[in-house]
């Protein structure tokens, strides 16, 4: 699995989309390197695109609480999009919605970021 990385105006809003399954493995370190190595440019607003993420386990949940706190700490901000259902189930069973801010689609997470 590859995570697609893109940013917009100059780094100031990036987007992360990862592919595949988030189990623990390669792609929930991958996805944590580019969250990290985003952070040391200087960005504060991340949108995680999980449209492409078909099943996620305690440890991609992990992953994602863990870009989460290296972004609180760093005074930035991440909004999650494009949720699929079986995904969305999780996160409302473990409460994580009360912790994620999560938007419709791409464009809503970055016009919410811009306004």
């Amino acid at each position: 699995m590859a995570t697609k990385l893109t940013t917009l105006n100059n780094l100031e809003i990036a987007v992360l989309e990862p592919r595949g399954s988030l189990i623990g493995g390669e792609e929930t370190d991958e996805l944590k390197t580019k969250a990290r190595d985003l952070i040391e440019q200087g960005n504060k607003k991340l949108v995680l695109d999980l449209g492409g993420v078909t099943y996620i386990n305690s440890s991609g949940i992990g992953a994602l609480v863990s870009v989460h706190t290296m972004y609180q700490k760093a005074q930035g901000k991440i909004k999650l999009c494009n949720v699929a259902k079986g995904v969305q189930n999780v996160f409302v069973i473990t409460k994580l919605t009360s912790v994620f801010e999560v938007e419709e689609d791409r464009e809503q997470a970055v016009k919410t970021f811009k306004a």
